[in-house]
This record gives structure tokens, sequence and C-alpha cells, in this order.
């Protein structure tokens, strides 16, 4: 990938800068179109700048409107593709619901300790009862297969129709603020109303990951379509950065879901 488009982004993101480069660079030579595993909501943002910039055409889904976790389809002018390109199934957890409760680090933590790879698996949706995941097709069988409880609780997996997705139940919050910088610290104290020794504390301690990675890390600085996890509290998502004021404080959006 071209050093001049690369240092627009951060360092850390060069490994998938580099994959979108190969997705892409795939497209043009084979002409035919390249489907990815699920990305987060700051790779959609990346790999949609990239492919702009390489002039070829992209979508994403991730099995309904708004998913946070979505498959990119790359493909050539002359195609036109369908919901079926994207190879995604809807599977719902089946198990004892009067006399059990699931959540929803029990299930990502269940699927991630079959051996899959956190980008296999779509969005975990709940109306608070009901739990169903999206994931691809061809993992439907491997998943059924190897899981047979969530935690301790006796649970399966079965294939279901995308008619019975449930609604999820959670709703984020949109709110603006204007900072000295897009520390994570500052975005974190922030989101959630703390201060930021408060929000140091919580980065240094473990308890929060950025794009679903751990980072200890208070002054790491954010970008657009960040996502941050904030054990016990919830999640922000920094949706713009809508310029400087006269005091040279910057402009942010933020969405941020709390628990």
């Amino acid at each position: 990938m071209d050093e001049n488009i690369t240092q627009h982004f951060r360092p850390d993101e060069a490994p998938f800068i580099a994959a979108v480069g190969n997705w892409l660079q795939q497209v043009q030579d084979e002409y035919r179109p390249v489907l990815t595993h699920f990305l987060n909501p700051r790779q959609v943002y990346v790999a949609t700048t990239l492919a702009r910039r390489a002039d070829i055409a992209v979508r994403f889904n991730g099995g309904y409107p708004g998913a946070e976790m979505q498959r990119a389809l790359f493909y050539p002018a002359y195609y036109e593709p369908t919901i079926t390109d994207f190879e995604l199934s809807l599977v719902r957890v089946d198990y004892p619901v009067k006399f059990a409760t699931l959540h929803h680090s029990q299930i990502l933590g269940t699927l991630l300790g079959s051996g899959i790879e956190r980008e296999i698996v779509g969005d975990i949706l709940t109306d608070g009862q009901t739990w169903q995941l999206i994931t691809e097709t061809n993992m439907v069988n491997y998943l059924s297969n190897q899981i047979d409880r969530i935690g301790r609780v006796k649970a399966r997996l079965v294939l279901a129709d995308w008619e019975s997705r449930v609604r999820p139940m959670d709703e984020w919050t949109p709110e603006t603020a204007t900072l000295s910088s897009l520390r994570l610290d500052n975005i974190v104290g922030s989101g959630f109303h703390l201060s930021r020794h408060r929000a140091k504390e919580l980065i240094e301690a473990g308890k929060i990951r950025v794009n679903w990675a751990d980072t200890e890390k208070p002054d790491y600085e954010l970008a657009v379509a960040d996502l941050v996890s904030v054990r016990g509290f919830g999640r922000i998502r920094l949706d713009e950065v809508a310029g400087r004021t006269k005091k040279e404080k910057i402009r942010v959006v933020l969405s941020v879901l709390k628990k």
C-alpha cells in the first residue's frame, strides 16, 4: 500500500491496511468479488476509505441494518451484489430460559474458546431473554457441533430463520463533547462522565478494550469509528471529529451505550 495512504492512519493499523490492499489488488487482478470476514466499525471505515481511493466498489452487511460487525464485499464494476453473496447465517442459542441467565461476555467467551477467531462471528443479539448470533454460513455446523454449554449452562446452537431475528434492546445515545485531545482517557471520561484520573485508573487496570483489543495506554489516540468497551460501564464509539473551537478544543460526536 502506498506510503502516502498509510500515513493517514495509525501505525498499529498497518497490517489491516496491507490486508485491504491485497483484497483490492485481488479484485483488480482476478476481476471478481472478494468477501472478507467480519470487520469492526473502525475497520469498515478504513476499508471504505481505501476502496474509494482505489476506485473499487465495496458493500458491507452484518445481517441487519445498523449491525456493528459487518462483512465487506469488494467487487468489480460489472458485478451487482446480492444478499446471498455475504454468506451470513442467524443462529439461536437454545438454553433453559426459566432456570438460567446468559450474558454477552459468556457467549462470546464460549465461541472464542471453541477455537475460532473473533472475526468469524458478527453481532450477538438479545431482547433480554432470547439470544442469537450472526456468523459465517460455513461455520454453523462447526459451532453447533463444538458447543454444548455456555459457561455452566447447558445450551446448543441452532440455525434460525432471519424472520425470527430479535430486535436488540440496547440503544446508543448520541453525545457531543469538546475535548483537549482524542486521548483514550479523555474519551472515556467524557462518555461516562468520569474524572480523567478515574478513566486512567480503569485503563491501567486492564478494564478497557479498543476495537476488541486490550490496551493499557491512557494516551492512546483514538480515531473516527473506534469502539471502546469499558467493563462495568458500557461502550463508546467515536462517530465524528467535527473541527476545532476558537480555543483549539476538538469537537467530537460520540455514541454511548451504557450498561
